[in-house]
């Protein structure tokens, strides 16, 4: 009788061991995008005093604007090959961004009142946007 509750006991132990528990985590991975702005695609402004390229990027929507973060890089002025993150100042010019529902705006201004009109683009730009899900907590 021993031995027999010791085999139930020793194969329900063995049972229990075996069983393995899984954590499955699904991450929503990054989403990048390469846009390129051509020296034509600058709009300028406020009489000369801002240049203004704009992205359609349907992917930006609502959840984005609230919800997730988004960065910009611009390829950089001098060095076509690296990129560099905006908002940056580069030669006595302010380069920023701002985001709307379905795209992005990239801005080029005078970084201080000394230049009141800056460079325009003459060279070919590329954009990447990273966009980084997040989750709300209110």
């Amino acid at each position: 009788m021993k031995k027999l509750l010791f085999l139930i006991l020793c194969t329900t132990t063995l049972g229990l061991v075996s069983c393995k528990k899984d954590t499955i985590i699904q991450e929503t991975p990054n989403r990048t995008y390469i846009y390129t702005i051509q020296p034509s695609s600058w709009i300028t402004s406020n009489n000369g005093q801002m240049h203004t390229a704009e992205l359609p990027v349907k992917e930006i929507d609502g959840i984005t604007l609230d919800d997730e973060g988004v960065l910009v890089y611009l390829s950089h002025p001098a060095l076509s090959t690296s990129y560099i993150q905006v908002p940056f100042t580069w030669n006595g010019n302010a380069y920023s961004y701002e985001l709307y529902n379905g795209g992005i705006d990239i801005n080029i201004q005078s970084a201080d009142s000394q230049f009141l009109n800056p460079a325009k683009p003459t060279q070919v730009m590329t954009a990447k946007i990273v966009i980084i899900p997040s989750q709300f907590q209110p």
